[in-house]
């Protein structure tokens, strides 16, 4: 296992584990993936089924996936690792759902799984994220990294929270019943869940731009997306003063 300076760091090294060929990525999905992969040279497709990826030279899965929480089991990235070069598995926002992991099958051979750790502990600006793979492939990412590839507060900061298998657990529960507290509000709006994770949820909106303009003039800020004119991901509030700010915003 490699620890490098956040999810994005990961993304930025894996193109450079093999000479540039053809990658096919599971989409719709967040962009960086592609980006990091055309800037390095590789050919890249973007592909709607698991099976399209079959023969690529790389292929990568954001498992579960942003925006829409599509989920994918391990046996099934098992079966499609053997029929390509090289299976990258992003698993950035499966803290929450421990079950999906790949990462105690990292170490075969044609197998990478990324993690992040801001999404799920909330603390983005620590910016550690981490590598798992062979030992060849860990190896190689590691010379490419060079030395102090994560902050020695980031390590201090991230070994208290891996630690914490009580405050892991105690926040799943409490993820799970935010997201469905959320979904209630939405549906109040006239908007429909139509995937996500506990991390984030995806709705249908009837114009995602109105949707998105409304919170934020209540500082709420969402995401959208250029394939859907309306889509909207919010992320969960926090604190008591956030739903109330939330719910403000819908009702108005």
């Amino acid at each position: 296992m490699l620890a490098v300076a956040g999810a994005q760091a990961a993304i930025q090294l894996i193109p450079k584990l093999a000479a540039p060929a053809q990658a096919r990525i599971l989409a719709p999905t967040y962009n960086e993936h592609a980006a990091a992969l055309r800037t390095a040279g590789w050919q890249v497709d973007e592909v709607t089924t698991p099976a399209a990826l079959e023969g690529a030279d790389l292929a990568v899965v954001v498992n579960p996936n942003n925006p829409d929480g599509k989920t994918h089991t391990p046996e099934d990235l098992l079966r499609l690792a053997a029929r390509v070069g090289r299976l990258v598995v992003d698993e950035s926002f499966a803290d929450a759902q421990p079950d999906l992991s790949l990462a105690p099958k990292a170490a075969q051979g044609r197998l990478i799984v990324l993690r992040s750790f801001g999404k799920f502990y909330g603390l983005a600006g620590v910016r550690l994220g981490f590598i798992l793979g062979s030992d060849t492939d860990v190896a190689t990412l590691t010379e490419m990294a060079g030395p102090w590839p994560v902050s020695g507060p980031a390590i201090a900061i991230g070994t208290a929270a891996l630690s914490d298998r009580s405050w892991a657990e105690a926040t799943v529960a409490r993820l799970s019943a935010d997201a469905a507290r959320l979904d209630v509000l939405a549906q109040s709006a006239g908007w429909k869940c139509v995937g996500g994770t506990t991390l984030f949820r995806l709705y249908d909106t009837p114009d995602a731009t109105a949707a998105r303009d409304r919170l934020a003039r209540h500082q709420i800020w969402t995401r959208m997306f250029p394939y859907s004119r309306r889509w909207l991901r919010l992320g969960l509030p926090g604190q008591p003063a956030e739903w109330d700010r939330l719910a403000a915003a819908l009702r108005n």
